[in-house]
């Protein structure tokens, strides 16, 4: 099947349909937003789900775990994520309203490109939004999830596997040893699964990882009950004397902004207050400095740097056990600028529900799994990196064809700044809603061309 039409129907809003039950104890590893979508999904085809964490999940809605770092950042949910949020969680959206999350009015977001503010049609209807911080949305998810009757949690560290023959039969634990008839990996970016199959015999699978060398700091400020601008996202390319740059700030819950600033390699923002500041009136548009130095600062600035992206090619492995799969970051995390990681992740419990829906052989590997998550994968993969083999200090890994590539999204971005056609489809693609292969189909790429053609003219 096409990518784009397989991207589709993981993509699906519609309610999922034909489970059944085929386990007895399914556990899933990690308990952050890709442990938590593949747990409710579980839910549905196991006697008994349990989630293994080792972080305190008891914390206040607004604390991040530590076993998060980039959880004091700004977060994005993509439209295709707020989709999955609604399917499995009927009722969600509402209730995270209720409870704080923020869908800006209309009219009140700004996107600059490049220092050019970027304006896009009034509509009738414009798409909800649920904007919150990720600690906030994290709990709103993990609430749901314990109310689940199968589903609980144990406060543990996962140790390694536990084997018969070729299939998984339970997890090891700091704290001894739990049998499982399933197994999801949502450990994150540091996940150890690789090592644990290559300790058992197993082949490791291969890593692909592109230097980004992220620089992000973050602040809170105080937001007034209603401020002409609700959120400003601004994009600065690299160019002859130009730096790329991307920054924005959002409303969250508790009647507050959080606003990122971010810079690469050796350009770094730090934990200084007025350095901060600086970076706001000086490197972004003025509704930055606006904020950073009228609004009252609440807390800290908080930095974090992410020095690639990576994902673990498993479909590529030729041998791999049954009855275990990986989701979420332990799979692919990309670079975080562009709000991928957490839609991703609901993606891929999307591609579980699919797998076990499929009256799967679970005597042998989730190949198809695995197949679908890469689908998943490769469309946000190719959407940061291209993006990001721009940067000047990137060097690679480039794609095959990259100049071809490269030129082509090059007059399809053009294109988008004049045609509401090609930027709805661009949009799309972007927000995960569509797979990025539907720029290439013909009709909608001739377009693109020759308007692209005339911007340039």
């Amino acid at each position: 099947m096409p990518a784009a039409r397989r991207f589709a129907a993981l993509s699906t809003s519609e309610p999922p349909t034909g489970q059944q039950v085929l386990l007895r104890q399914a556990v899933v590893l990690g308990g952050s937003v890709a442990g938590l979508m593949a747990a409710r999904v579980l839910s549905d085809h196991a006697e008994q789900v349990l989630i293994v964490e080792r972080d305190d999940l008891d914390l206040p809605g607004d604390e991040p775990r530590l076993g998060v770092p980039q959880g004091s950042q700004v977060h994005a949910l993509l439209p295709s994520g707020l989709n999955q949020l609604k399917r499995w969680f009927p009722g969600f959206y509402e209730e995270a309203l209720a409870a704080g999350a923020v869908n800006p009015p209309p009219r009140t977001n700004r996107f600059y490109l490049d220092g050019r503010l970027r304006q896009d049609p009034p509509s009738e209807s414009p798409p909800a939004a649920l904007i919150s911080s990720r600690p906030f949305l994290e709990s709103l998810i993990r609430q749901r999830v314990r109310a689940l009757p199968n589903v609980r949690f144990l406060r543990a560290r996962a140790e390694g596997l536990v084997f018969e023959g070729d299939a998984v039969a339970g997890v090891r634990l700091d704290g001894g040893e739990e049998p499982a008839d399933f197994v999801v990996d949502a450990t994150g970016r540091s996940s150890r699964l690789g090592d644990w199959l290559e300790a058992n015999g197993f082949p490791k699978p291969e890593m692909k990882r592109m230097g980004i060398k992220l620089n992000y700091a973050t602040a809170l400020f105080r937001r007034p009950a209603n401020p002409s601008v609700w959120s400003c996202i601004s994009v600065a390319n690299p160019g002859p004397g130009k730096v790329a740059r991307i920054g924005g700030f959002t409303p969250i819950e508790g009647d507050r902004w959080t606003m990122l600033v971010s810079g690469y390699a050796g350009d770094r923002p730090d934990r200084d207050d007025l350095d901060f500041r600086r970076r706001c009136v000086e490197d972004f548009p003025p509704e930055f400095g606006e904020v950073a130095t009228t609004a009252e600062q609440v807390g800290e600035v908080i930095t974090y740097h992410q020095a690639d992206s990576r994902r673990r090619e498993f479909h590529r492995l030729r041998r791999f056990p049954s009855r275990l799969v990986a989701a979420g970051d332990a799979v692919a995390s990309f670079n975080p600028v562009y709000g991928q990681g957490m839609t991703s992740a609901m993606l891929h419990a999307s591609a579980l529900s699919e797998y076990l829906r499929g009256d799967p052989d679970l005597a042998r590997p989730a190949r198809s799994y695995f197949a679908d998550v890469k689908v998943i994968v490769d469309a946000a993969w190719q959407v940061s990196t291209m993006a990001d083999l721009a940067l000047p200090h990137v060097d690679g890994p480039y794609p095959r064809g990259y100049k071809a590539i490269q030129w082509i999204s090059g007059r399809i971005f053009k294109a988008s700044m004049r045609d509401q056609r090609v930027n709805q489809q661009l949009g799309k693609v972007t927000a995960m809603l569509a797979h990025p292969s539907a720029l290439a189909e013909p009709r909608f790429l001739a377009r693109a061309l020759a308007i692209g053609a005339r911007s340039t003219a």
